[in-house]
């Protein structure tokens, strides 16, 4: 039976489980806010728990601009085993011992995979070749690569390193770690890569997002909790808490009502500005392009 809501405006922030999809989550929104005007900024992996921003009705407009936000992750790789999937839910490929490994040799691996990098990413991403999710074409067994793309890993911190044996008997190396990147960034990838570089190959055994852009786990709800009691981020609190905030008067705030574009704030950001009347209503966001304030999506006067 299809539960009845109100399909309020806003942001929710879930704490995903482990086991399942972020498209999962997202019907279960669906349900619980009444309304299918439901989508997530940014998709987690059926192992990854943490952090899922999903927008209700007209908040889903935010979310592509919220997919650019910065990120931050808590992650277990284990060094000494490469996987098809680059996480323990894939078969494991090649194995390698990996006693040998020196802290030293796990710094600067680290060091080299941190700042602005080209990475490959994973082969079970959801990145579409030629209209094809590229790991559907893992599935049906295609040999292909992915080109290289760039992207930005701010911080890659270590904070335990414990030697363990594999189901196969192989010596092992588990990492805990933290990754504040980019959107974009493949967590896997990076495990992936500093077992390659190592020579001993690496794997994801576990993956926790922590962070998008200001929304952080300490205020994401469980899904149990959510069906107790739907909370639901205000859309006009979404924006202020997520881009640079401009408040314009009331004669501004009619002429942007009525289509007009307005002179740049200049308060010299790269991306999206969110506006607000007098009254704080939340009007649009806007960027600014040669003077002007571009409107890139306007929220007065819509149902």
């Amino acid at each position: 039976m299809k539960r009845k809501g109100t399909g309020p405006d806003g942001l929710v922030i879930v704490d995903k489980p482990e086991g399942i999809t972020s498209h999962g989550v997202v019907a279960k929104l669906r349900w619980l806010a009444g309304t299918r005007k439901v989508g997530h900024a940014g998709t987690l992996d059926p192992m990854a728990t943490g952090v899922l921003v999903i927008g209700v009705e007209r908040a889903t407009r935010l979310l592509g601009h919220l997919m650019l936000t910065a990120k931050t992750y808590e992650a277990t790789i284990r060094l000494g085993q490469t996987t098809i999937t680059d996480d323990r839910e894939g078969e494991v490929t090649a194995s390698a011992a990996a006693d040998g490994v020196t802290r030293e040799a796990i710094d600067a691996g680290i060091a080299a995979l941190t700042g602005e990098i080209m990475q490959v990413p994973s082969k079970v991403s959801a990145i579409k070749i030629d209209g094809k999710r590229s790991y559907a074409r893992v599935r049906e067994g295609e040999d292909f690569e992915l080109a290289a793309r760039p992207t930005t890993v701010h911080a890659f911190t270590v904070h335990a390193q414990r030697a363990a044996v594999a189901e196969d008997g192989t010596p092992v190396i588990d990492l805990d770690v933290t990754v504040e990147c980019s959107s974009g960034t493949y967590i896997r990838a990076l495990a992936r890569d500093l077992g390659e570089a190592l020579g001993v190959g690496g794997h994801l055994t576990a993956l926790r997002r922590t962070r998008v852009g200001p929304y952080t786990v300490e205020s994401a709800r469980t899904l149990e909790q959510l069906e107790e009691k739907l909370e639901v981020l205000p859309i006009a609190d979404a924006a202020a808490a997520a881009f640079p905030r401009w408040d314009i008067d009331a004669e501004s705030a009619r002429l942007l009502s009525n289509g007009m574009r307005l002179k740049a704030p200049g308060l010299g950001v790269d991306g999206p500005i969110a506006v607000f009347d007098p009254d704080g209503r939340f009007l649009a966001l806007v960027e600014e392009k040669g003077g002007t304030a571009k409107p890139v999506a306007v929220f007065v006067g819509q149902p």
